[in-house]
């Protein structure tokens, strides 16, 4: 069922708190918490507690609770104090795009000045 945990998948580990992550905010919809692999001085992932494979399915599916992850998104960049640097929203899709964990997810990158296109 779409939506439903996944018994292996690791975010939803991280969201039922089975697997410890460094959270830095949750909100009804929503989880963010530091990258274990940082690429940036800065490095959230903000996830949806619900579980779907891709940005795409999520915005499909539940359209509101895409939109919440963008907007946590926004609020990790205050609270890290990047907002007014500039930072990066990265929402990867499929093996080919880099995506590894089949959990939808953006990654909130900031604190260093971030190349285009990125490589």
């Amino acid at each position: 069922m779409a939506g439903a945990p996944q018994s292996d998948c690791l975010f939803c580990k991280i969201v039922s708190g089975e697997i410890p992550a460094t959270i830095v905010r949750e909100s009804e919809t929503t989880v963010a918490f530091r990258d274990i692999n940082p690429q940036a001085p800065t490095h959230v992932l903000v996830i949806p507690k619900a579980h779907y494979p891709d940005a795409a399915s999520l915005a499909a599916a539940e359209p509101q609770v895409a939109a919440d992850v963008l907007t946590e998104a926004g609020a990790v960049a205050v609270d890290e104090k990047i907002d007014s640097t500039g930072y990066r929203i990265i929402l990867n899709t499929g093996s080919g795009a880099g995506q590894t964990v089949f959990h939808a997810h953006a990654h909130v990158l900031g604190g260093r000045g971030l190349q285009w296109p990125p490589g």
